[in-house]
C-alpha cells in the first residue's frame, strides 16, 4: 500500500524540510521496531531553484550569486546523489518516501523502477525514451537529451528526494548550469517534444503517479 500526496507549488526549502521530517520519522520508527508509517509518493512543483547533490561540483553552476538573485533563482547544496539540476514551474517533481524492504528491492532496482515509470508515461504519449549507459535518469536520443533527472538519498532502505520530469519547463534555465554535470548532452521537455504544445500538468501528474504506483504494487 502506498499513499499519493500532492503538495502543489511549494518553495524548495519547505519541501526539503518536510521530506526530511518524514524520512527521519520512518528511520526512527524502524529503529524502534515499528512499521506502521505509510509509504508515500509526494508530487509537487517548485519555484525556480538549482540544487547541487552532495558529490556535485560547484563549478557546474555557471553564474554567481548576484546573477542568481537578479534572476530570482534560489540555490541549495543538498544531501542527494547526483550533480546539479534545475527545478521550476511546469516541472513535475516526485518525492517517494518509501521503505524499499516493503517491496523487496534494493537501491539499483528502485532507481530502475522510477525510470521505468517515466519511460512508460512518455511512451503513452508517443515519445520513445530510455536509459543512457552511465547516466541516471530518462533520456531521448539522437541527440542525447535528458527529460527526467533522478537523484535520491537512501538510509536503512528508506528513501527521499526522487525525480524531476520536464513537462512545460522553461528550458532556458538549464543554460546556466552543466545539467547533471554533463557538458556534451542536452535537456528537453514534453512540451518541446510535442512541437511546443503546452501539456495539461495536472493530467500528466495523475498519469505519472499512477505509473509509479504500479511499479510498487
Amino acid at each position: 500500500m502506498i499513499d499519493i500526496v500532492h503538495w502543489g507549488r511549494i518553495p524548495y526549502s519547505e519541501a526539503w524540510q518536510k521530506q526530511t521530517e518524514l524520512f527521519q520519522s520512518r528511520i526512527t520508527a524502524k529503529q524502534q521496531g515499528k512499521n506502521f508509517l505509510p509509504d508515500m509518493l509526494i508530487s509537487c512543483e517548485h519555484n525556480p531553484v538549482y540544487t547541487l547533490g552532495k558529490n556535485g561540483l560547484s563549478n557546474n553552476l555557471l553564474i554567481g550569486s548576484i546573477e542568481l538573485e537578479q534572476k530570482g533563482v534560489e540555490f541549495f547544496k543538498i544531501d542527494r546523489g547526483g550533480d546539479i539540476t534545475y527545478h521550476g514551474p511546469g516541472q513535475l517533481v516526485v518525492y517517494p518516501i518509501v521503505d524499499l524492504e516493503h517491496f523487496g528491492i534494493g537501491l539499483k532496482e528502485y532507481i530502475n523502477s522510477l525510470e521505468e515509470a517515466v519511460i512508460v508515461f512518455l511512451k503513452d504519449r508517443g515519445i520513445q525514451a530510455g536509459r543512457l549507459k552511465g547516466a541516471t535518469g530518462v533520456w531521448l536520443q539522437n541527440p542525447d537529451r535528458k527529460i527526467c533527472a533522478i537523484g535520491v538519498r537512501c538510509s536503512r532502505y528508506i528513501t527521499m528526494h526522487g525525480l524531476a520530469l520536464n513537462i512545460n519547463t522553461d528550458l532556458s534555465y538549464f543554460r546556466l548550469i552543466n545539467p547533471c554535470g554533463f557538458v556534451d548532452k542536452g535537456v528537453t521537455s514534453l512540451q518541446q517534444e510535442m512541437l511546443g504544445q503546452a501539456q495539461d500538468l495536472q493530467l500528466c501528474r495523475d498519469d505519472l503517479m499512477l505509473e509509479l504506483k504500479k511499479q510498487f504494487s
